[in-house]
């Protein structure tokens, strides 16, 4: 289906080797040739989000300090497929939630270096996010729900270590409390997590998957700093990245908490064999939250 697809879309593209790559949350990629892949929708809100990317992306990926998989076709709806797909660039390396950062000097710098050149003003035009890139003030209630949901040994702690679950509440109350983004809205990525960056020879080599772009409050992205890096690199980051006040840092935080607790259960959907689980996407969570309470 897929070269009969490029042969009637793409026909310069048709007799590249075509091998599957991986299946994404929202997305089955697979690769094209060498240098190339295609995207295919595998949700539905999957040709939003292709589309997005189809629009922001290929402006701003020149200035971008990583590679990223800038989209360079579009695939329009048709009788072989339904929905658009595109072809991208390939980044090549290994999701980070399977092969771990272990260069943290060299993650640091280098995850710094990008989101200070990803974090300029937004245009009025650019999307917005329901839930991330906002306030944390709204969704205060959000922590402590998903934090109930889930036992001690799922998020890495001993059952009776009330040492580490009062700083993980203590953590998400102090984001929650710091002064909001005054600032314009910035362009952020809004979904990094491990699965969504690359990795070669322990080092940070890429970053995927810009679905989620959006406009807002830096701090979203910031908290990469612990869901990527290795233990002790976040000064670094910080360093690198070179713009986080006292507030931005305490909003960071917040942000990674929330985003662990969600990698989290769907690692554990994952270990209970139900659909869409990710074992790997555990284990990255609970990494993130022996980071920031400093386990």
């Amino acid at each position: 289906m897929l070269r009969a697809l490029l042969k009637e879309q793409h026909p310069d593209l048709a007799d590249l080797e075509i091998r599957r790559a991986a299946r994404g949350w929202d997305n089955e990629l697979w690769r094209l040739g060498d240098d190339l892949a295609l995207r295919m929708p595998r949700t539905e809100r999957a040709p939003g989000l292709l589309r997005k990317e189809y629009r922001w992306l290929p402006a701003m990926a020149p200035g971008l300090p990583l590679p990223v998989p800038t989209p360079l076709r579009l695939g329009v709806p048709s009788t072989r497929f339904p929905e658009p797909w595109t072809v991208t660039a390939w980044v090549p390396g290994t999701p980070a939630d399977r092969t771990p950062v272990v260069r943290g000097a060299q993650a640091a710098d280098a995850l710094g270096e990008f989101l200070r050149t990803l974090h300029v003003a937004a245009p009025a035009a650019a999307p917005r996010h329901q839930g991330r890139g906002g306030p944390l003030a709204p969704l205060a209630d959000d922590f402590p729900g998903r934090l109930a949901d889930l036992s001690p040994d799922d998020i890495g702690v001993g059952p009776d270590d009330a040492d580490a679950l009062h700083a993980l509440r203590a953590l998400w109350e102090d984001a929650v409390a710091a002064p909001a983004w005054q600032g314009p809205p910035s362009w952020l990525h809004c979904d990094l997590h491990p699965a969504n960056v690359v990795v070669s020879d322990g080092a940070l080599t890429g970053v995927l998957d810009f679905g989620e772009l959006c406009a807002g409050d830096p701090a979203t992205d910031l908290g990469a700093a612990w869901l990527l890096l290795p233990g002790g690199a976040a000064p670094r980051f910080l360093a690198a990245y070179g713009r986080a006040d006292d507030a931005m840092i305490r909003r960071a935080k917040g942000w990674a908490a929330l985003q662990s607790l969600a990698l989290i259960d769907v690692g554990r959907n994952g270990e209970r064999g139900l659909p869409g689980g990710k074992v790997t996407w555990g284990h990255a969570g609970r990494a993130t939250i022996q980071r920031l309470i400093g386990r």
